[in-house]
């Protein structure tokens, strides 16, 4: 396969099917944010000793790339293939992960500062950018596009999951959470 193909040098790129598309349009933007999510999943898997962390963040990796194919394939144009597909399964897998890691912290009752130890603070980074995944798949949908429900229920629960895994990877390394003080 080779890696150039000098295709997309006037700013236009093909969808899953062929349909050429601006580099700038709302789609490509909510799959390329998400795929920005999965690099830096990536650095935070570096980070992470545990390795039930690991398999896990490594899972959603692979989901990412299933929302990935599915925001890149234009529904409205051609079927989205069975292998792009997000499941209710892969949700309650979020759902999961956050009550197991819940269950062992200390109750959220303040506004946390983003940070703490390294994979922590890394960990925050990925929740915001996921954040940003989910404005962008919401700005798609504000232009007309059709996306299926999970797909959104899956990059929501995600950011609540790598919210509380942060929380966890700093309890873990005996890092206290710096509690935001409103200055007046």
């Amino acid at each position: 396969m080779k890696i150039y193909t000098r295709t997309g040098d006037q700013g236009q790129t093909s969808l899953v099917g062929g349909q050429r598309v601006s580099k700038t349009c709302a789609r490509l933007e909510s799959y390329g944010t998400v795929d920005e999510l999965c690099s830096h999943i990536g650095l935070l898997i570096t980070y992470c000793t545990d390795e039930h962390d690991c398999e896990f963040l490594t899972d959603v990796q692979s989901n990412l790339f299933v929302v990935g194919g599915y925001l890149a394939t234009d529904n409205s144009q051609r079927d989205v293939r069975p292998g792009n597909i997000v499941t209710q399964e892969m949700v309650t897998a979020i759902e999961e992960q956050i009550d197991s890691i819940n269950a062992t912290l200390p109750p959220f009752r303040h506004f946390i500062l983003p940070g703490g130890c390294q994979a922590a603070a890394q960990c925050h980074v990925c929740r915001t950018v996921c954040r940003r995944a989910e404005r962008r798949i919401l700005a798609l949908c504000e232009e007309g596009a059709t996306v299926d429900t999970l797909v959104i229920a899956y990059i929501n629960r995600l950011s609540d999951y790598l919210f509380v895994l942060a929380r966890k990877l700093n309890a873990d390394e005996n890092h206290p959470e710096v509690i935001w003080q409103r200055k007046t």
